[in-house]
């Protein structure tokens, strides 16, 4: 597409300073993402288009980001926070009065841009422990929300019983004729699974209870201030729906606190960094402690070794069904995160212990 394009796409919504370019901004792997510069020079606005491949029920997703920024907007008012505008993620409606502007086949909307903001890469404890904080907060300020109100974005995202199902379902097909060859794998995903479905199985007998979670907690998904480096808002709203709060957690873990990389192929670099485990649960303790339940204190530790299991389960999954799902760079590649994933897991099975001792 042109800029012309873009800018025509943008006079679809309730702007209110004329547009002259649209150039890509950041590095989102899932939406396509531009910022939209005024007329009198600024980069005020922000244009994405939905990958509604991925987020099938797009009205679904804005209505339930609208809530969640409504909300968070209430709470800091309530406070009497300054500069809320900054704290918080504006969506502008399109001129037809919805959520998104739809061009016969493709969804978009648009943002402000949140002034003198940074997003950073680098995991750091210091770092984590502000991360942790802001994941915590933002929870905390949506624990009231009542079950029901949100919808699944993505329908059993983090449902680790449907995960297993997938992958004893690929394992029945062998649609690549894969199989034999990672019977290896398959039997440490096997003599786990039962003991990675507690979650479920606890919210059925009533002892956990769904909230809203974020589900995607990476440092990089926090805004910070240019200058005095302060966090000032969660951003990338599209996977927050109802979960259990080890998902906010636990990815956090699994990405964060890995001294390798998530497709690392030299596994001895791999294992579980612990400064970062217990600067993200010290800062995400004291935002979140107010509305969190002892059991689901003492689960979160394992939080982390359930996503980190899970994403074992969905690298396999997807290696024994073609690579039909995730996106590889060599034929392999699949299997190598496999094994990446499994050892972290091994590293996080090796220091649970004290992980539990830490929380305690």
């Amino acid at each position: 597409m042109t800029n012309d394009d873009y800018l025509k796409i943008s006079a679809h919504f309730a702007l209110d300073e004329s547009v002259v370019e649209a150039s890509p901004f950041g590095n989102g792997h899932i939406n396509d993402t531009l910022k939209v510069t005024t007329a009198s020079g600024l980069d005020k606005y922000v244009l994405q288009r939905i990958n509604h491949h991925i987020f099938t029920n797009v009205d679904m997703l804005q209505d339930n980001i609208h809530t969640v920024t409504s909300h968070i907007r209430r709470k800091l008012s309530e406070r009497g926070e300054a500069d809320i505008d900054r704290k918080a993620l504006t969506f502008l409606p399109a001129k037809d009065g919805k959520r998104y502007y739809f061009d016969g086949e493709n969804y978009w909307r648009m943002s402000l841009m949140i002034p003198d903001s940074k997003s950073l890469e680098e995991v750091t404890p210091a770092l984590s422990y502000e991360a942790g904080k802001a994941f915590g907060e933002f929870q905390s300020m949506l624990a009231d929300i009542p079950e029901g109100t949100l919808g699944e974005t993505i329908p059993d995202f983090h449902n680790m019983e449907f995960r297993l199902k997938q992958f004893h379902d690929a394992i029945k097909a062998d649609a690549a004729g894969r199989l034999r060859a990672v019977k290896s794998l398959v039997e440490e995903i096997e003599k786990r699974a039962k003991a990675m479905c507690i979650q479920e199985e606890l919210y059925r007998e009533g002892k956990l209870r769904k909230r809203i979670n974020h589900c995607d907690t990476k440092v990089n998904n926090i805004l910070f201030d240019v200058v005095s480096d302060k966090v000032l808002c969660v951003i990338d709203l599209d996977t927050v729906m109802p979960g259990f709060v080890l998902s906010d957690i636990g990815d956090f873990i699994r990405t964060g606190a890995n001294t390798g990389a998530e497709d690392d192929p030299d596994l001895d670099r791999i294992g579980v960094n612990l400064d970062i485990f217990k600067s993200y649960a010290s800062g995400y303790m004291e935002s979140a402690r107010s509305f969190l339940t002892p059991l689901e204190i003492s689960l979160l530790p394992y939080g982390g070794r359930l996503l980190t299991y899970m994403q074992t389960v969905r690298f396999l999954t997807d290696y024994i069904n073609g690579d039909t799902y995730y996106k590889i760079h060599h034929p392999e590649h699949n299997l190598q995160r496999t094994r990446a994933q499994l050892k972290l897991l091994q590293s996080l099975e090796q220091h649970a212990e004290e992980m539990d001792r830490f929380l305690k």
